[in-house]
């Protein structure tokens, strides 16, 4: 079993989130994408919203087969990211996970907690997003494993090598954002 990782405190859930999910799924063969819902981002002084709000949002926009919505973070009690990752490599053996994120996230990837343990823990799939492509490309994170990196061919190899191992995956920009849409309402 392959399953792709997005986290996420999806606040609010979007099209962008949707998009990252599909390609993975289509350009990685994954069989599942599991929506990790986080009770709230650790880098962000702004308070989430209501997680069961959030988890409903994310189980409307999500309903597709093999997709499937989440609250394990906050049921086993993590509050960063290598904590999730180590819990579910020790409760699904022989699973094959690789974590998903836009390149937003990558660009600012060393700032997270242990980053370099991620890294090291769980091949990555990077999605281009369009705010962030060119400084994505330049982070500490992708500079540190370049050698680590997959390039087009081999990608549905990515969910069986072991770690670090990452791509970039470049396709349609899609627009939407959590932030532009708070600022909206």
């Amino acid at each position: 079993m392959k399953i792709g990782l997005f986290g996420g405190t999806f606040d609010p859930p979007h099209d962008g989130h949707l998009h990252v999910a599909d390609a993975t799924r289509r350009r990685l063969g994954l069989d599942r994408i599991w929506w990790l819902v986080s009770p709230q981002n650790p880098l962000k002084q702004r308070r989430a919203g209501e997680l069961d709000d959030r988890m409903a949002a994310v189980s409307a926009l999500a309903d597709r087969p093999g997709m499937v919505v989440s609250d394990i973070e906050a049921r086993l009690g993590c509050s960063r990211t290598i904590e999730l990752i180590r819990a579910l490599q020790r409760r699904y053996p022989g699973v094959h996970f690789v974590w998903l994120m836009g390149a937003d996230n990558l660009r600012s990837f060393h700032r997270w907690g242990q980053w370099r343990e991620i890294f090291n823990s769980v091949p990555i799939a990077v999605i281009s997003r369009p705010q962030d492509s060119v400084r994505a490309r330049l982070a500490p994170a992708v500079r540190m494993h370049a050698s680590s990196r997959l390039r087009d061919q081999g990608l549905a190899m990515l969910p069986l090598k072991t770690a670090p191992a990452w791509t970039y995956l470049v396709e349609p920009l899609n627009w939407h954002s959590s932030s532009a849409l708070r600022a909206q309402t």
